[in-house]
């Protein structure tokens, strides 16, 4: 068993001939590991995450997810996603959504684990007889990381999982994530918000026009960069 949880191995993304979205990428992400990816509207993080689930093909380079191509459709099925803009349909109550999500994975419903769940999200249990499109920002956000972690797996991979949420609920997923530390579980999630990676990541990226202009420890890229913050080295490592 592979003790590298993704492998990106030269990789290389381009929409047209004049725009290269990722320009021979490689990274490796240990199990276990919380790893962040920063940058940029446009550097190309969603991108990279789309590649990774096979939403869209590289031009060239590899994917593999715990040592299998993430062209096989088993690859992923280790692993949780949120998207940046998670929609889920609008005319399901909340429950219907988290029990049409666990179905697909062949897992029962447990009302009591779902409650405690949200509960742990600062999602009112009542709201789940609601349809979503009641739902503010944060509480459908709250909803999509509750079927995340409701799933049970090994990798979360979040793309900004942080939007819409309100302090209060920040802390929650924070002390959530803790929890799948604790159990060993991989996270790689995109952020803007340099002081959550700061605080969650062991490593991160640093993402900036397709090429990856940093990768280590939040307190590497300060020291690399002579920066007091964490913000400060970054826009230093872009510059």
């Amino acid at each position: 068993m592979t003790n590298t949880a993704l492998r990106f191995e030269n990789l290389v993304k381009c929409y047209d001939k004049k725009k290269t979205v990722l320009q021979g990428l490689s990274l490796h992400i240990a199990k276990g590991e919380f790893f962040g990816l920063v940058g940029m509207n446009g550097a190309g993080k969603t991108t990279l995450i789309k590649c990774l689930l096979d939403f869209c093909a590289a031009d060239s380079g590899t994917i593999e997810i715990f040592g299998i191509s993430n062209r096989l459709t088993q690859a992923r099925a280790p692993l949780a996603f949120l998207p940046e803009r998670f929609m889920p349909p609008y005319y399901l109550t909340g429950m219907d959504f988290l029990k049409y999500m666990l179905k697909l994975q062949a897992m029962p419903y447990d009302g009591a684990e779902v409650e405690a769940l949200l509960q742990g999200l600062d999602l009112e249990a009542a709201a789940l007889t609601r349809p979503v499109r009641s739902y503010s920002k944060g509480m459908t956000q709250k909803l999509g990381l509750a079927a995340c972690f409701l799933a049970r797996k090994d990798l979360y991979v979040l793309d900004e999982p942080m939007s819409g949420l309100d302090p209060k609920a920040r802390a929650l997923l924070k002390a959530r994530l803790q929890d799948l530390r604790t159990r060993g579980c991989t996270l790689f999630f995109s952020s803007h918000a340099l002081a959550d990676v700061e605080e969650i990541c062991d490593r991160m990226a640093v993402l900036h026009e397709g090429q990856l202009r940093f990768v280590g420890s939040p307190d590497e890229c300060r020291r690399r960069y002579e920066a007091d913050t964490l913000e400060q080295a970054y826009m230093r490592c872009i510059a």
